[in-house]
C-alpha cells in the first residue's frame, strides 16, 4: 500500500509540474545577439603631392563659362571637361582666385569650393589666390571689400577681417578634403593691399610696409593654421624688374614680412620700363636673370604664378615667346612652377561683369565696360591652341 501511495504521489507531482509548465511557461532565454555588419573602413584621404615643377593654369572663369554652355575638347577633338583637357596638355596644377563678395558669386567662396573639389578629385595640385577684394586686385587697385569698408580706418579690425576670410575659405576647402599646396596672400601687391589703410607709405623710410605687413602676416598665419604644409607667399608683378623687386622683397622681409616662397607675374609682351616697352625676348631674358637673383638673395622658391602671351596678335609668335621663357626658366634651380593665366578663353568670350557698366563703376570707380582678355590659349570651339603645347613635357 505504501508503495502504491508513493507511486501515486510521484505521478501527481509529475502531472502538476507538467500542467504547470503548460499553463504558465517560463519565457525562453534572450538569444545572444548575432554578429552585426562589418564596420566599413573610412576611405583614406590622400593629399595631392606638390609637383617638383608645377605646370599650372589659372581658371577662375571656368565655372562661369561652363554655366553659360561652353564646352571643351582635347587636341584630338574629343569632348571632355576643362580639367581633363588641361591635363591632356600637360597641366598638373590649378590656380583659383578668391574674392570676398563678388559679382553673381563668381570666384566667391562657394564657387571656389565647387571647382577646388574637382581639382583635388582630378589629382591636380592647387594654388589659392586671395585678392582680399570683391574684384580684381592689381598694382593700381586694391579696393577694400564693401562689407569691410566700415572698418577701413582700424588696422586691428582689418587684420581680423583678413584672418577670418582666409580661415573661412581655407577651412571650407579642408573640410571637403581639398588639398591646397600653395596660398597667395594678396594679388600683385607691389603697392600694398586694401588701399586706404594697407598701401605702402613711401615717405616713411624703413617703415614703408608697416600696415601692409600686419595685413599680409594676418593672412599668412591664418593660412598656415589651416594648411601648415602649404607654401604661403606674397605676389608682385614685373618678374623682369630686378632692381625694384629686390628693393620690395628686401624691405618686405626686413620689416617683418612672412613668406615661404615668392610669386611673380610675367607678361613679356606687356613689359614696360618707364615709357619704354621692352621687346619680349628682352623681357624674358631679364626675368630669368632677376629670378635667379631673388632665389640666391632670399633663399626661397620662386613661382611664376601668372604668365600670358597675346594669341590674337599671332599664335606662332605667342607660342615662341612663351616657349623661349619656359625653356630658360625651367633651367633655374629654385623655380618651382609657371601658371598660365586664364588659358581657357579665346579672345572673344568675356565674363558678364565686363559688360555691366554699373558693376565696373562700383568695383573700379570708372564708368566703362571692359574688352575681352586677349591672352587666352584656346579656340572659340574650346580646343587648346599650339600655345598650350609648351606645357606638354
Amino acid at each position: 500500500m505504501k508503495g502504491k501511495i508513493l507511486f501515486m504521489a510521484a505521478f501527481f507531482a509529475a502531472f502538476a509540474c507538467a500542467c504547470g509548465s503548460k499553463i504558465n511557461p517560463s519565457p525562453d532565454p534572450t538569444p545572444e545577439p548575432g554578429p552585426g555588419p562589418e564596420p566599413q573602413p573610412v576611405p583614406e584621404v590622400i593629399p595631392v603631392e606638390t609637383p617638383s615643377f608645377a605646370k599650372g593654369a589659372d581658371i577662375g572663369w571656368a565655372s562661369e563659362m561652363e554655366a553659360g554652355g561652353r564646352k571643351f575638347q582635347k587636341k584630338d577633338g574629343t569632348q571632355a571637361s576643362l580639367l581633363e583637357v588641361l591635363q591632356d596638355c600637360g597641366i598638373n596644377a590649378i590656380r583659383l582666385r578668391v574674392w570676398v563678395d563678388p559679382y553673381h558669386g563668381w570666384s566667391g567662396k562657394d564657387d571656389v569650393l565647387a571647382v577646388a573639389k574637382k581639382v583635388t578629385a582630378a589629382k591636380l595640385a592647387l594654388m589659392v589666390d586671395f585678392h582680399y577684394s570683391d574684384f580684381f586686385a592689381d598694382p593700381g587697385r586694391q579696393q577694400i571689400p564693401a562689407t569691410w569698408n566700415a572698418d577701413k580706418a582700424d588696422i586691428a579690425k582689418m587684420c581680423q577681417h583678413v584672418k577670418d576670410h582666409t580661415t573661412e575659405v581655407l577651412q571650407a576647402l579642408k573640410d571637403n578634403d581639398v588639398t591646397v599646396n600653395w596660398v597667395q596672400i594678396g594679388n600683385e601687391t607691389r603697392g600694398g593691399m586694401l588701399f586706404g589703410i594697407g598701401d605702402l607709405q613711401y615717405n616713411q623710410k624703413g617703415n614703408e610696409f608697416n600696415n601692409y605687413i600686419k595685413l599680409s602676416n594676418a593672412g599668412y598665419e591664418a593660412a598656415k593654421a589651416v594648411y601648415p604644409d602649404a607654401l604661403v607667399m606674397p605676389h608682385i608683378d614685373k618678374a623682369w624688374d630686378l632692381s625694384n623687386n629686390n628693393w620690395w622683397l628686401t624691405n618686405f622681409k626686413n620689416q617683418g614680412g612672412l613668406m615661404d616662397a615668392i610669386a611673380l607675374s610675367h607678361y613679356p609682351q606687356e613689359a614696360w620700363s618707364g615709357s619704354t616697352q621692352l621687346q619680349p625676348a628682352q623681357a624674358n631674358s631679364q626675368a630669368v636673370t632677376a629670378v635667379k637673383n631673388l632665389i640666391t638673395t632670399f633663399k626661397v622658391p620662386v613661382i611664376i604664378s601668372e604668365v600670358g602671351v597675346k594669341t590674337p596678335a599671332g599664335e606662332t609668335e605667342a607660342k615662341n615667346v612663351l616657349e623661349s621663357f619656359m625653356t630658360e626658366i625651367r633651367k633655374v634651380d629654385g623655380v618651382t612652377g609657371v601658371f598660365y593665366w586664364e588659358p581657357e578663353v579665346d579672345g572673344s568670350w568675356k565674363p558678364a561683369v565686363y559688360s555691366d557698366k554699373a558693376a565696373i563703376q562700383k568695383y573700379t570707380g570708372k564708368s566703362e565696360t571692359w574688352n575681352a582678355y586677349n591672352m587666352g590659349a584656346f579656340t572659340s570651339a574650346g580646343k587648346p591652341t599650339s600655345v598650350m603645347d609648351v606645357f606638354a613635357d
